[in-house]
């Protein structure tokens, strides 16, 4: 499969380069998409274009499409993040946190993309197994959705090809995640993850992102790169 174009969805965030690594490493030509939807957390943004240039793309496209147009999260809308949640709060219910569609909307426009490159397969960095809050984050979710890529193209309606999307992390604990990631020489440093971070960028330790994030460092034995919130 060596120099099979792939798009690649690109948060900026410790998952998302992870996949890149993964479809850097299994031999694809790399096309990183990332969405700039109108988060709180722009800064993933910047992260998102630097752990491109670390890993190397051949093209990564930021997209402009402000979701704050519909709100309905804590990260579109004039919405308290939550802080300090223990784990099972986090697994408890779908959290405000939580974008309407947005998986299904950003896996939409990678498809698009792929369409025009002639691709075929489309990595995603969604996770089910630490933080099943989300429900665009279900392997229910990305099975339905390969199914509807194949339905909805001119590609899949004339058999020239079959579309897949790669979930390489949807059954991985955070710990695995790491460890793979850091195997595959990614620097974590470069990524962001928090939710509400303070005006210099640095992560506020607090939301469950950055909970999550730092619990993984910890129970994977690697130093936590990130720079907190004092």
């Amino acid at each position: 499969m060596s120099q099979r174009p792939a798009v690649i969805l690109l948060s900026g965030g410790l998952d998302s380069a992870t996949a890149l690594a993964i479809a850097h490493n299994e031999g694809y030509r790399l096309h990183a998409l990332t969405i700039a939807y109108g988060q709180r957390h722009s800064i993933e943004i910047e992260a998102a274009r630097k752990v491109a240039a670390q890993i190397g793309v051949a093209r990564h496209r930021v997209m402009e499409l402000d979701l704050r147009a519909f709100g309905g999260s804590a990260l579109t809308a004039d919405m308290e993040v939550p802080q300090d949640r223990s784990l099972d709060e986090m697994n408890t219910g779908i959290p405000i946190t939580y974008v309407p569609a947005r998986n299904t909307i950003f896996l939409s426009l990678a498809l698009a993309w792929a369409e025009v490159l002639e691709s075929f397969d489309i990595f995603v960095g969604v996770n089910f197994l630490d933080y099943s809050g989300y429900p665009d984050c279900r392997p229910e979710f990305v099975e339905a959705f390969e199914s509807l890529a194949n339905l909805a193209t001119k590609a899949g309606v004339e058999g020239t090809g079959r579309f897949r999307i790669h979930a390489p992390l949807i059954w991985s604990s955070k710990v695995e995640i790491i460890r793979q990631g850091v195997a595959l020489g990614v620097d974590y440093s470069l990524t962001h993850s928090c939710y509400q971070p303070a005006s210099d960028g640095a992560a506020c330790g607090r939301c469950d992102s950055c909970l999550l994030r730092a619990q993984g460092f910890a129970d994977a034995g690697v130093s936590d790169p990130t720079r907190y919130v004092p």
